[in-house]
This record gives C-alpha cells, sequence and structure tokens, in this order.
C-alpha cells in the first residue's frame, strides 16, 4: 500500500472522521472472524522474524485467530490502515502515533522498544560539500512526513540554531528518498534503518544521526477498540515480540542471513543496522509517554499537526 497519511489537517481530520465507524464495524467483525491483522514495515525486525518463524500464528492458534500480514513503507500508512480496521497490531517510530492521534485515530500504544538513536539520520551523498546541518539553510531535504526521520529533522535543524523555515523540505517515501538523493534533485535525506543502512553502504555521509536529540524508538500500536475487545490476543502478540527480541542479540549472524533471504535486503547492510540496534520490548511507562508528549509539542508548535494532543490518553487504563 502506498497511501499518503495526513497530506493537510483538514484533509486529515475529514478522513479520520469518515473511517472512525469503520474502526469500530473492523472491530466487531474481527470479534467473529478472529482474524490478527499485523502492520509492518522492513523496519521491524522482531515482526519479520515472527512471520518467518511462525511463531505468532503458535501463540495465538489456541485463543482461535489466525494471522494475517501485511507490509508497508513506512509507519503513517499503517496507522491509516489502522484506522480503517484493515490492520490490529502495527509497528511505527515515534511521530506517526503522534499525527494519527491528532487526526482522530483511536489509537493505543500496546508496548515500546529501547531507544537506538544511531538508527536515523541525516545523509548526504558522497563528495558533498555540507559539513554540518546548519549548511542545510535554504537546501531541500528528503523526509518520509510523520516518520521517526520527519522528528530527527525538525530536532536536528533547531539543534543547529536555524528555523524548519529556513530549509525546503521534500516529502517521499523512503525509495523515492534515495532516489531523489542520488539524482541530485534533493541536497539531503533523513531516513532510519534499513535504508539507511543501505545508503552509508554504498557510499552516503552522515550529517548527525538522533544522539542527543531523539531517543529513537519505536512502539507496537493497536486500535482502542480492538484493544479493549480482543485484550488476550493483544497480550500475546507483545509476549511473543518480547521473546523474539531478548533472542535477536545473540544471532545477529544468523538473523542476517534469513532477513537478506526473505526481504532481500544483503546481509552486511543488516549486520550495519543490528549492530548499532538496541533489543527489548518495555511496558510505555510515563517518562515515554513524556517523550512522546515533547514530540508533540514540537510538531504543533511548527503547525505540522492541526491541534494539540495529550498523548496519555492513548494509554488503556490499567495498560
Amino acid at each position: 500500500m502506498t497511501m499518503d497519511f495526513i497530506l493537510t489537517p483538514r484533509r486529515a481530520l475529514l478522513r479520520a472522521g469518515l473511517a472512525l465507524p469503520a474502526v469500530v464495524a473492523g472491530a466487531r467483525a474481527h470479534a467473529a472472524d478472529r482474524v490478527f491483522r499485523v502492520g509492518y514495515q522492513k523496519a521491524s525486525v522482531a515482526l519479520t522474524l515472527l512471520k518467518a518463524q511462525g511463531l505468532l500464528e503458535q501463540r495465538l492458534k489456541p485463543l482461535g485467530y489466525t494471522v494475517d500480514w501485511a507490509i508497508f513503507t513506512s509507519g503513517p500508512p499503517i496507522l491509516e490502515a489502522l484506522n480503517a480496521g484493515a490492520v490490529d497490531f502495527a509497528f511505527t517510530g515515534e511521530p506517526p502515533p503522534i499525527f494519527a492521534q491528532a487526526a482522530g485515530v483511536p489509537l493505543v500504544y500496546a508496548a515500546a522498544t529501547q531507544p537506538s538513536p544511531r538508527s536515523v539520520a541525516i545523509l548526504t551523498e558522497p563528495g558533498s560539500t555540507f559539513k554540518s546541518v546548519a549548511d542545510l539553510r535554504g537546501k531541500k531535504v528528503a523526509v518520509a512526513k510523520g516518520s521517526s526521520a520527519h522528528y530527527l529533522l525538525v530536532a536536528a535543524i533547531q539543534h543547529a540554531g536555524l528555523h524548519y523555515s529556513d530549509i525546503q523540505p521534500v516529502y517521499l517515501q523512503p525509495a523515492d528518498g534515495r532516489t531523489a538523493l542520488q539524482s541530485g534533485s534533493v541536497d539531503a535525506w533523513s531516513i532510519w534503518d534499513p535504508f539507511l543502512a543501505a545508503a552509508q553502504v554504498a557510499g552516503a555521509t552522515v550529517l548527525t544521526d538522533g544522539t542527543g536529540l531523539m531517543p529513537n524508538r519505536a512502539f507496537y500500536l493497536s486500535s482502542r477498540p480492538f484493544a479493549l475487545q480482543n485484550a488476550p490476543a493483544l497480550a500475546a502478540a507483545v509476549s511473543a515480540v518480547k521473546e523474539i527480541e531478548a533472542w535477536e542479540p545473540a544471532h545477529i549472524e544468523e538473523i542476517a542471513g534469513d532477513m537478506s533471504r526473505t526481504t532481500g535486503i544483503p546481509p552486511a547492510i543488516l549486520k550495519v543496522w543490528f549492530t548499532r540496534q538496541k533489543y527489548g520490548v518495555v511496558p510505555v511507562s510515563p517518562a515515554i509517554i513524556g517523550d512522546q508528549q515533547h514530540i508533540a509539542d514540537a510538531f504543533v508548535a511548527l503547525h505540522l499537526i492541526p491541534q494539540s494532543i495529550d498523548v496519555a490518553r492513548a494509554v488503556l487504563s490499567g495498560a
């Protein structure tokens, strides 16, 4: 799927409002058909491994569920699918649930990963004369709107003493961003792994990564109607993710080989990514919600989302 998410605040609110009945209807349908629909992307190693090993199916079969998998280019389209009732369990970075909550999507946080700030960066092509983020004043920077790389760009620009209006953001999905950087139609590219690792292996230069600028966590999310009506299934899915995340660090070579065969990404690129990735799944604590609120407030200040949100409202009571 290649849907754009939140091209304008007005469109986002209209689409979210129109889609809310679909979420409720979808959740009711799930109670009858017992299908657990997973939305994932190349950056979700744990879910890719769960799919390959069939572990999630094993955990959910005793509860009466089958599992359906759908791969997406990035987090925002996954949450658009979640809003439409086509996804029940989603994996995204930090900003997508913020944009979605601002648009009225009834999402809830199920779990969080450990922070991996080195897995997102702003790149330039080999031989570029840019030495720092400050050199991007007046320049075009490709980024996927509403993604973790989008917040990195916001934070890095501010840290460099610039305003967001000092650059020209060009909103592109990862494959198009890479092409734009290589062709010279943009001057820099803000991106996450494994696209970041692939570009680095090809010679791209890192202007800055997320270190000191953002946690760069990922989140496992669901819709509130689905979570309330399918709590045992959601808990089983989070448990399976925790198990595979605990297994990953000691099996990087094996995982790189297996994922290369299923994703087509060369093992050398995957190992660059895996060696800087932090592993482990944790509950969504008040501190993590505080980090999310800080990101949300930054997007509100730049008018990149239409209204202020209270991130804590997307945490189930007693979760």
